[in-house]
């Protein structure tokens, strides 16, 4: 990188030169490394390394570093390229002006849907008073696309010089088209708006689903936006509805189910419980929102959160693709969808029926009973299923005279007989109460890694009480702190040979 910061020595403006850079570092963005954090392994070290050369060519690249890098990353890169420029490297002359822009509008198209927001600000380099602008090479556009049917992250983004042909187009695809609208937006909504955008795309565990660009632009969006004036926080998207409480969601249901929409449903129950993991989705997934409805969302919803969150009955299997679809209509004559919106999003819905009964196993089919089920997810949640059987593994038959099919695990004092018998002739009281708190924790999924964790280790192929205690040393050793014991959970890829 130190070689091919070279190029930079050849550039004739600052924004080329912040782009190579922002190309440069995103090599290794939503990259892990064992050992550490991989911005400290890898963007740290390369600062280091950089400062060690003492070129031109290094100190180009710590100026840019230092506005492109991390608050660590930064504060190391100036500090070495003040210490490099005082000893006589020499650097280009657009070196000064690296980072020194102004933000000159703010924009977003979005669809009618409220599934898309494509947000473009538009910057200009600040001029000292005896140079010359050169307004139309000066002017860039920072453009990012938010999906808010992936928990609103940031899923593309690019760079544009041609400003004024980029916001024409813009206003001319909003003008001939209804499920389109492109206004300007304050500065600060952008922010805030990209911000938790840029926030949600790294939290996944998992390679967030971006475009191929996204990691070259990476630094240099996240740069641009401290460019922007702060304001009050808002988690996305720019319209949100005040939050839904229970008893607001209740009445949301009810108004469904009394409405014209709904007067084809043919059994009223299945259908009231229906509305509840609608609104439920809407609310929880869809930042308070739900009563957008789209193609997109009602795909989502219907063919990947339910068969993974919820345990539906038969009869509510059966009625929920029935329910959204009246949902759909119920929805779009609220919020104005225009026509053209809901025919779209009840074609995609009947498309998806087809499809639902492959997507949606019922648990039962696994082998489990109902009742069974039932004392496993008393919350309905299905993502939980595997975690929690795994915590307690006796739920059914007698052992010495107790009826374990009459235990509930959620159930404090009978989790802790449920772990007494999964520990025949052990009389460790404190060993017992951290197979109590690990099974605490499996049951609840806190923190998540815990029970990813044990899965790597499982698919290992070590037994269930090996794994078990490999839970307990780490836990016992971390103490209280969360984020400590999340980041020594994830840097668990097997069982140690002292355990």
């Amino acid at each position: 990188m130190v070689q091919a910061a070279r190029e930079l020595l050849a550039v004739r403006s600052p924004l080329d030169a912040e782009l190579m850079v922002s190309d440069m570092v995103g090599a290794w963005w939503g990259r892990k490394v064992r050992g550490g954090d991989v911005e400290q392994v890898l963007g740290e070290g390369l600062v280091d390394y950089a400062a060690k050369a003492g070129t031109p060519a290094s100190l180009t690249l710590l100026i840019c570093l230092a506005y492109l890098g991390t608050a660590r990353q930064g504060a190391k890169a100036e500090g070495a390229a003040l210490a490099m420029m005082e000893s006589g490297v020499a650097r280009p002359g657009w070196a000064d002006r690296v980072g020194a822009v102004k933000p000159t509008g703010c924009y977003v198209s979005r669809d009618a849907y409220g599934d898309q927001d494509t947000v473009i600000c538009t910057f200009a380099y600040r001029w000292n008073e005896d140079s010359t602008p050169r307004h139309n090479q000066d002017r860039h556009a920072l453009v990012m696309v938010v999906d808010h049917n992936m928990s609103g992250m940031a899923r593309d983004a690019w760079v544009s010089s041609q400003v004024d042909k980029l916001l024409e187009q813009a206003r001319a695809e909003a003008a001939g088209n209804p499920m389109l609208l492109f206004e300007e937006i304050e500065p600060q909504q952008a922010r805030a708006l990209l911000e938790s955008a840029m926030k949600a795309t790294r939290e996944p565990k998992t390679t967030p689903p971006v475009s191929d660009s996204y990691s070259a632009y990476h630094a240099f969006a996240r740069a641009r936006l401290k460019a922007l004036p702060p304001g009050r926080k808002r988690p996305a998207p720019l319209h949100i509805e005040a939050p839904y409480s229970r008893e607001r969601r209740a009445m949301l249901a009810a108004e469904f189910l009394a409405s014209d929409a709904a007067e084809h449903l043919s059994d009223p129950s299945a259908a009231s419980r229906c509305a509840d993991h609608i609104i439920d989705y809407g609310c929880e997934q869809d930042f308070g929102r739900p009563l957008r409805v789209s193609p997109t969302k009602c795909e989502t919803f219907l063919l990947d959160w339910l068969p993974r969150k919820v345990m539906l009955s038969q009869a509510e299997q059966e009625a929920m693709p029935h329910a959204l679809s009246a949902w759909v209509r119920f929805a779009a004559a609220r919020t104005g969808l225009p026509e053209q919106g809901l025919k779209a999003t009840l074609d995609a819905v009947w498309e998806a029926i087809g499809k639902f009964p492959e997507a949606y196993r019922d648990p039962t089919s696994f082998g489990l009973d109902r009742p069974l089920l039932e004392r496993l997810l008393p919350d309905g949640d299905l993502s939980a299923l595997a975690r929690r059987a795994f915590a307690f593994p006796f739920l059914q038959g007698v052992h010495n005279g107790v009826d374990l099919d009459r235990l509930n695990p959620a159930d404090e004092a009978d989790r802790r007989t449920l772990l007494e018998i999964d520990h025949v002739g052990e009389i460790d009281e404190e060993h017992l109460a951290w197979h109590e708190e690990i099974a605490t924790r499996l049951w609840e999924g806190d923190p998540p890694q815990l029970w990813e964790a044990a899965q790597r280790l499982l698919d290992l192929g070590h037994d269930r009480h090996d794994v078990l205690h490999v839970l307990i040393e780490i836990a016992e050793r971390i103490g209280g702190d969360p984020e400590e014991l999340a980041a020594a959970l994830d840097d668990i890829a097997d069982i140690p040979d002292e355990i």
